[in-house]
């Protein structure tokens, strides 16, 4: 997931993230970056959906065999 972030980086971005917003406002952060994770991958799980089914079509529109 971190693609070129180590594990020194992710502590001092951490840090810089308490001291900036304070202790307490972590978990309402973390919830709220959580709903929009779930909301893009949902997002995302629909439009793959609606493209599969726009292929299919398009294969029984032209009769086309896997």
């Amino acid at each position: 997931m971190f693609l070129f972030i180590g594990g020194s980086e992710i502590i001092i971005i951490l840090f810089f993230i308490v001291i900036f917003f304070g202790a307490n406002k972590i978990p309402s952060l973390a919830r709220s970056a959580g709903k929009i994770i779930r909301e893009i991958q949902d997002a995302s799980d629909d439009v793959r959906k609606e493209i599969q089914k726009n292929s299919s079509d398009i294969n029984d529109d032209f009769d086309i065999k896997k």
